[in-house]
């Protein structure tokens, strides 16, 4: 019987061959933090150790609340600063780069084969480009910084076979609410989920990033796409080291296959208050809400607002809603401006926010009152995610998104195609 990929990586890290269920130590190639450093070097403060056994490894991006809205976030980002100059952290980016999914991304850090993990629970993200990467805590990551060391168990894996092309309109965001919706918030709790088919490799590398983040609202340990030229072509001048591509034998061990047909599916909505409380978006529409956002580490790269753009072009959004655009990072935010997509998203009334979380944690920026509703591109919908817990969030596509700042209320896109 051959291996699955997270076999094979994990087996890699702890130099044997191991099967879905064992538990390994493994050394992490990269560790991720952002603003939640702060809490971790309190952790990491208390196991009297003086130095960080690997500064080389860490990767601390500022990105949930910046700029910092008040003094204890504004001490937080301060004391951040400050050990990262102790301890001579090398890969460290400060307010101004954008979320840490999409920076660490961007700059070389998610590589085929590698082993990542972070404290955020869509450390899943990497995936898309072909690594293990899972999401930890914060005493574990303070952990890690100490010792350069952590078990896992092997994780067993669920192959989705995907098929077909997307309908106009329809895009990766609503494939995976689809699945999610399909499959339960818990069907793939401590399970690699292994997105695959033909399908897979006609998607983007921005919608394969979509996918793999939201394996985490599976429960998922670790989401993944093979490796193929688009994935090399898109790391070319960006890597940070050497990597091996690493793919699942063609006997492996796999706990589930599900099928997917893209060309079935059409826009899908999640309902509050979780995440997989999906309906068609035909069930919905017509749903009134407040305030619509666009952007997160989920769907704020240039493709999303792309979409976003051409949908509202010469448009005006609704009177009775605001609109808020989140590039993923200021890369994203520059070619968005060189393109002329900002430009046009604010002439139809939309607010621009500087690329960070911003309203996706519910800390700062666009915070929800009682009573009020959001349609969002995010990637969560909990209750009180967002400001109050008597608020409503529902999650879509960008264009499902769009298409519903137009009208002020739930809206199919498949009308602006």
């Amino acid at each position: 019987m051959g291996q699955t990929f997270s076999e094979k990586v994990l087996g890699a890290k702890a130099r044997k061959t191991v099967k879905a269920g064992e538990i390994v130590t493994v050394s992490p190639d990269y560790i991720l933090t952002h603003d939640n450093s702060a809490a971790i070097i309190q952790e990491f403060r208390k196991l009297e150790i003086e130095r960080v056994k690997c500064a080389e490894k860490i990767v601390i991006v500022l990105d949930h609340v910046v700029p910092a809205s008040s003094e204890k976030y504004a001490q937080n980002h301060k004391d951040i600063r400050e050990f990262v100059r102790e301890q001579g952290i090398p890969h460290f980016f400060d307010v101004h780069h954008g979320i840490c999914h999409q920076v660490f991304a961007e700059n070389g850090f998610a590589l085929p084969g590698k082993l990542i993990l972070g404290a955020d629970s869509h450390t899943t993200s990497y995936g898309a480009l072909g690594a293990f990467s899972a999401g930890i805590g914060r005493s574990e990551a303070a952990s890690v910084w100490a010792t350069d060391g952590i078990w896992l168990k092997v994780p067993e894996t669920i192959r989705i076979e995907m098929n077909g092309k997307f309908p106009a309109m329809v895009s990766a965001k609503d494939v995976i609410l689809k699945i999610i919706g399909d499959e339960g918030a818990d069907r793939a709790n401590y399970k690699a989920v292994e997105f695959a088919g033909p399908a897979a490799k006609n998607l983007s590398l921005a919608s394969r990033l979509v996918m793999a983040n939201m394996a985490a609202e599976m429960g998922a340990k670790n989401g993944y796409f093979a490796p193929d030229e688009k994935t090399i072509s898109w790391l070319e001048g960006r890597t940070q080291g050497e990597f091996d591509v690493v793919v699942s034998d063609s006997d492996a061990d796999y706990g589930a296959i599900l099928n997917y047909d893209l060309a079935t599916i059409e826009p899908q909505v999640a309902c509050p208050h979780t995440v997989d409380n999906v309906r068609p978006v035909s069930e919905v529409q017509g749903t009134p809400f407040h305030q619509a956002i666009i952007g997160t580490c989920t769907n704020g790269r240039i493709e999303d607002l792309r979409v976003a753009a051409k949908i509202m072009k010469g448009k005006k959004i609704h009177p009775g809603v605001r609109v808020l655009v989140i590039p993923a990072s200021r890369r994203e935010y520059i070619q968005a401006l060189q393109e002329g997509e900002l430009e046009t998203l604010v002439s139809a009334g939309c607010l621009v926010l500087n690329p960070g979380c911003g309203p996706c944690l519910g800390a700062h920026q666009g915070i929800l009152a009682p009573g009020e509703v959001a349609i969002s591109t995010a990637n969560r919908n909990f209750r009180g995610r967002m400001g109050s817990r008597d608020s409503a969030i529902y999650l879509a596509s960008p264009a499902t998104v769009a298409a519903s700042a137009l009208e002020g209320k739930i809206a199919d896109p498949r009308k602006y195609e």
